[in-house]
């Protein structure tokens, strides 16, 4: 066969692949969008649910999203950066080496309702953290760790070798050479990754069945009291964030706008994923063009 005929069949099949791909995430979102967005509103936005009356709104599972990937990230960066530094600049071929990338890899292909119960049985029943915004955070931290340990070393990989060679020829450090030269080359891509990842975390539900539990208490938003049952910041309350409460209404919902209520739910939660993933390519494409201008 003429290597011009395979060549356009090739580019054909790519090209029908990828406008597969499109067309179905198109027609998911346009799914979800349209059937939600005529349900959110300020006081969907700002109201607490209910359990049985019509009109309830996400104002706390929405707020106990937010803070659970706040605190989740909190955790993971530093050590998951940490460990990508190790990974691609101290950490030498042998079996321990291996090892840790071993561990990671199974780490990463974990399915989340299984990092769920892990949570539940380590920090629910073991450390006694109860149903709470902690617990769902740790779990959390173990299921998006080897997210940011991978992110992290491919950045660093991803840099000339001449970089690190410049910086040690000058008669820095390693440490140093890492930190002045190296980190800071690195860290447009590792940040578009950090916020991926949190968007992945966001919009995470099956670990969070077993750790952060399937209610919240209205939140007393004037009371930022942290050893208050009621307030905001107690990482000690249970806390049903957003993708859990989508679940559980079109489970065990009871209320008459249930309909109302899980559309305009995922809506809100498709965009905030979608606003997390054009941060990351606005960020990242912003930190570039700075970088290129000064060099």
């Amino acid at each position: 066969m003429n290597s011009k005929v395979t060549n356009r069949i090739a580019l054909s099949l790519i090209v029908l692949c990828a406008g597969i791909m499109a067309a179905i995430l198109l027609a998911l979102l346009g799914y979800i969008l349209v059937n939600g967005v005529t349900s959110i509103s300020w006081r969907f936005l700002t109201s607490e649910s209910s359990t049985f009356l019509a009109g309830g709104g996400i104002k706390d599972q929405l707020w106990n999203s937010f803070y659970v990937l706040f605190l989740t990230m909190l955790l993971t960066v530093p050590i998951g950066v940490c460990g990508g530094i190790y990974l691609a600049e101290y950490a030498k071929p042998g079996k321990l080496t291996s090892f840790i990338r071993s561990c990671v890899e199974v780490l990463a292909s974990l399915p989340s309702i299984v990092v769920g119960m892990f949570g539940m049985l380590l920090f629910v029943n073991y450390f006694q953290f109860r149903y709470s915004v902690l617990s769902g955070a740790l779990a959390l931290t173990v299921f998006n760790l080897p997210v940011i340990v991978r992110v992290t070393e491919d950045g660093f990989r991803a840099l000339s070798r001449h970089q690190k060679e410049g910086g040690l020829a000058l008669g820095m450090t390693h440490w140093h050479t890492i930190k002045k030269i190296l980190l800071p080359a690195a860290f447009p891509s590792i940040l578009t990754g950090v916020i991926l990842s949190a968007g992945r975390v966001f919009g995470e539900s099956a670990a969070l069945l077993f750790t952060a539990g399937l209610s919240t208490p209205n939140l007393d938003f004037a009371n930022w009291n942290p050893a208050s049952p009621n307030s905001p910041l107690n990482m000690f309350r249970s806390a049903e964030t957003l993708s859990v409460h989508i679940w559980a209404v079109n489970t065990n919902g009871i209320i008459p706008d249930v309909q109302t209520v899980a559309n305009g739910s995922a809506a809100v939660l498709v965009i905030c994923v979608l606003l997390f993933n054009l941060l990351a390519r606005g960020v990242g494409k912003w930190i570039h063009q700075k970088l290129s201008g000064k060099a």
